[in-house]
C-alpha cells in the first residue's frame, strides 16, 4: 500500500500557491534563496513614543518571502484525522500563529521523527494559539498511507495536526524551499504571526533534523516582544528570564543584572 501511495504520477491532487511575487529563476544544480530586493533595503520601524521598536521589515509587496514579509498564500489539499481536507494559509489570519514546516518525502527516516515530535507537543503549541502545519511534495494519498502506518514500522500513527500536499511543488518554491534538480523541498520551517507576516525562518539540509524545543522557545519569544514592544529577548531567552530594553541605559541595566 505504501509503494502505491508513493506514487505521484497516481495523483490528481491538485494545489495552488499565490507568493507575493514571481520567485527569481534559479540555475541548474542550484538552490533558490529568498533574497531582498537591492531598491529596498532592510529598515527599522520609526521611534514611537513609547520607545524604539526593533521591528525589520523586509520591503514591500514585491520582494520574496523573508522574515518581516507577509507569507505567501496557498490553498491545498491536506490530510487530517485520516479524512482529505482543504487548507488555506490565510484563513488562519487575525486568529492564529502558524508553525509552517517543510520536510522532503515520506516514507523516509530523519522526517518522521521531525512530524511525530511536532504532534507530540500539539497541545504545548495550542497553548500558545499556533496551529503547526506540516508540508511535502507528496500527494494526499502517500500522506494517508503513512499516517495509517504505525509508528513502530516506520509510520506516524494518527497526527494532531494537518499534513499539506503540495505535489505541484509551487507552496515549496513560493517559500524558498525546492531543490529545483531534485524536486523536494529542504527542512524549512517558518513562524508566522496572527498578522500573516514570516517572523521566523530556518532552513536545514536535508540530512539534519529540527529541534522543537527551539522552535517552540522562538515562538515564546516572538510573542513576548509582541506583547512587550519596549523590550527585546537577548540570547537564549526563555519565559521568566529577564529582557532587556533596546537602549543605552536599558541595555546597561540588563549586562549589569547578569
Amino acid at each position: 500500500m505504501a509503494m502505491a501511495a508513493c506514487s505521484l504520477a497516481a495523483s490528481t491532487v491538485v494545489s495552488s500557491a499565490k507568493p507575493l511575487a514571481p520567485s527569481a529563476a534559479v540555475a541548474p544544480h542550484s538552490i533558490s534563496f529568498p533574497r531582498a530586493a537591492a531598491a529596498a533595503p532592510l529598515r527599522l520601524a520609526p521611534r514611537s513614543a513609547r520607545a524604539s521598536s526593533f521591528v525589520a521589515r523586509a520591503g514591500g509587496a514585491d520582494d520574496a518571502p523573508l522574515v518581516g514579509n507577509k507569507a505567501p498564500d496557498f490553498e491545498a489539499e491536506a490530510v487530517f484525522d485520516q479524512e482529505f481536507i482543504n487548507v488555506k494559509l490565510s484563513d488562519y489570519i487575525g486568529k492564529k500563529y502558524v508553525i509552517l514546516f517543510f520536510y522532503p518525502l515520506d516514507f523516509t527516516f530523519v522526517c518522521p521523527t521531525e512530524i511525530t515530535a511536532f504532534s507530540d507537543r500539539h497541545e504545548e503549541f495550542e497553548k500558545l494559539n499556533t496551529e503547526i502545519l506540516g508540508v511535502s511534495i507528496d500527494s494526499v494519498f502517500s500522506h494517508l498511507a503513512w499516517v495509517q502506518t504505525d509508528r513502530k514500522s516506520g509510520g506516524l500513527g494518527d497526527l494532531k495536526y494537518p499534513l499539506v500536499s503540495d505535489v505541484t511543488k509551487s507552496i515549496s518554491k513560493s517559500f524558498g524551499v525546492l531543490i529545483p534538480d531534485q524536486g523536494i523541498a529542504l527542512r524549512g520551517l517558518f513562524i508566522i504571526d496572527k498578522e500573516g507576516v514570516i517572523q521566523h525562518s530556518t532552513i536545514n539540509n536535508l540530512a539534519i533534523g529540527r529541534s522543537v524545543d527551539e522552535t517552540m522557545r522562538t515562538l515564546q519569544a516572538l510573542q513576548y516582544v509582541q506583547d512587550n514592544p519596549d523590550e527585546v529577548c537577548p540570547a537564549g531567552w526563555k519565559p521568566g528570564d529577564k529582557s532587556m530594553k533596546p537602549d543605552p541605559k536599558g541595555s546597561k541595566e540588563y549586562f549589569s543584572a547578569i
